[in-house]
């Protein structure tokens, strides 16, 4: 097949149908990413290219740092053009990469350029799209519109004021949404250094006085309101592994009190308050109607002196192992237990994680069809053979009918490039079945089955 195909990734004449016929031109609903919604208020132009896929994109840095760039090229003071060479020096070498296949579609899919990208063509490349980038065409609202994006749900901490978001709402040709996410992540970890800075300016947002556990609740609770007005439809939790302990409201107040009082945490107590914190706000999100997003196993922050220099997010995290599989199990059944379970969505870090997840969330499927849902392959599992192996063990131990889709989880405004990645290996795997006679070729079936993995299962299930 030749390089950058339309076909790309579509092995069979079905695939290439199902793709055109029915994934191609759906509207995407981006359900999780880190884009600054500020960005979209001020409707961003970038200089040049470097700006636009480097400046803050970790995914690239990682394979910057593994090619032997140098950091002064990556996060230092090299000017843009010298950023970018150092980067097209390493795509070469990337073969396999899902980096490497989404830069060439990017390129080709909003700059109409479709040549390799490596060293030698770097200069001709960086001037070509700054010229595009120059124009109207390539402002951030603009680049959303073109990719047919028709909502975004950002990530945002319950201390933000979401002005961003406000504004953004009172625009009446704006052309599409973009909502807020409740990210109560540093509310939760008692055990970080700054929980204590991080109380105090939870309670100027809510203007709450926080002096115990029930105040922490009352001003998240607060906040949640604030988030639930305008038009918040899920929450998201990080989370380093899997979690349940118990705990009762005198033992929570008296964990709260220590991190305020910067006193150091044992382990057992750090997962006792996050688990109290984390069903304390499920119960709330199930009364709004809120989803819930579990993001599991990621190993954070491993190299301490690259860490301590740049801070988190950086390019310094890892897949890390699953431990006590079990505690989801009793998470939601807890929850269950009493009548407030919310809508859940579960991701790993670990794709060896991938079937007791399915397996675990389909003990308490109930109400509506596909209230759990496994989440998509997430991070360093958002690959080929991940999303392969993700819809494949989806499919198998679950219903893959009923599931929400494809999110960029990104920081990019042209990574919507992914959910075009995602529908061709979607329609791929449904074309496999078709082909090797597991599944009938009912056009009818195999619309209603892409259309919603697509587009309507995620639009049903949040909005």
């Amino acid at each position: 097949m030749e390089f950058l195909s339309d076909d790309i990734l579509l092995t069979s004449q079905l695939a290439k149908d199902l793709y055109r016929s029915y994934a191609r031109d759906l509207p995407i609903i981006d359900y999780h990413c880190h884009i600054d919604p500020k960005d979209i208020l001020q409707d961003k132009k970038f200089e040049n290219i470097t700006q636009l896929w480097l400046y803050g994109d970790h995914y690239k840095w990682r394979l910057m740092r593994n090619c032997g760039a140098d950091e002064r090229f990556i996060t230092g003071g090299a000017d843009d053009f010298q950023k970018f060479e150092a980067f097209a020096r390493c795509l070469p070498r990337c073969i396999g990469n899902p980096i490497y296949v989404w830069c060439h579609m990017e390129l080709k899919g909003y700059f109409g350029y479709e040549g390799e990208i490596n060293g030698s063509m770097a200069r001709r490349i960086f001037d070509f799209t700054k010229e595009k980038l120059a124009s109207s065409e390539f402002s951030v609202r603009n680049i959303i519109r073109r990719s047919n994006v028709e909502i975004i749900c950002t990530t945002d901490d319950p201390a933000d004021d979401l002005s961003a978001h406000i504004q953004l709402k009172r625009e009446e040709n704006l052309g599409f949404k973009v909502l807020p996410s409740f990210r109560p992540d540093r509310a939760i970890h008692v055990e970080k250094k700054d929980f204590p800075r991080y109380v105090e300016k939870l309670q100027a947002a809510s203007g709450v006085k926080i002096d115990g556990i029930e105040s922490l609740k009352e001003a998240l609770l607060k906040r949640l309101d604030f988030f639930h007005r305008q038009g918040c439809k899920v929450s998201d939790h990080a989370l380093d592994s899997y979690i349940y302990r118990e705990c009762g409201d005198a033992e929570a107040e008296r964990i709260f009190q220590k991190a305020i009082a910067r006193q150091p945490l044992d382990e057992l107590e750090v997962e006792k308050f996050q688990t109290y914190m984390l069903l304390f706000l499920a119960k709330k999100y199930a009364g709004y109607g809120m989803a819930m997003q579990l993001h599991y196993n990621c190993l954070r922050n491993n190299n301490s002196v690259m860490s301590r220099k740049l801070g988190s997010d950086t390019g310094f995290d890892s897949i890390n192992s699953s431990r006590s599989p079990v505690k989801l199990a009793r998470l939601l059944d807890a929850l269950y237990e009493e009548g407030c379970l919310p809508k859940t969505i579960v991701y790993s870090l670990d794709p060896n994680d991938d079937k007791l997840i399915n397996t675990i969330i389909n003990c308490f499927q109930s109400e509506a069809v596909g209230k759990l849902q496994h989440g998509s392959a997430w991070w360093f599992n958002d690959t080929k053979c991940g999303i392969a192996s993700h819809l494949a063990t989806l499919a198998e131990y679950s219903v893959l009918g009923n599931f929400i889709g494809m999110l960029t989880d990104s920081r990019s405004f042209t990574s919507y490039i992914r959910h075009d990645y995602f529908r061709r290996l979607l329609c791929d795997f449904v074309a496999n079945q078709v082909n090797n006679g597991e599944y009938p070729n009912n056009k009818e079936n195999l619309k209603t089955l892409i259309d919603n993995i697509c587009y309507y299962n995620v639009k049903n299930y949040l909005f």
